[in-house]
């Protein structure tokens, strides 16, 4: 998986991916997500480095079977506030701390 990590004044923002989907977009209905360079682009790491970093998290977008899979098997999503987009799959966390 590939993860970026950037500190904002909020708090750390975190994009994760699955591997091969910088550059996909994926459109259904009126949803539509662009695995962007810009914003997922990162490095690449394994299980516990994801999970590492969405632990420290304020923020994470999260892109990709895999990459939301894990997310919700750690506890950091719940799986019905995931969606399904095309042949892939999306979900956002955010943390109130």
């Amino acid at each position: 998986m590939i993860v970026n990590e950037r500190d904002t004044e909020e708090g750390l923002l975190v994009a994760v991916c699955d591997d091969g989907l910088i550059g996909e977009t994926f459109a259904e209905g009126d949803v539509s997500i662009t695995v962007s360079e810009e914003f997922y682009g990162g490095e690449r790491v394994d299980e516990a480095a994801v999970v590492d970093s969405l632990a420290r998290a304020t923020v994470a977008n999260i892109v990709g079977r895999e990459a939301v899979e894990l997310a919700i098997d750690e506890g950091f999503v719940e799986e019905g506030n995931v969606l399904e987009v095309e042949s892939t799959l999306h979900a956002q966390m955010l943390s109130l701390v």
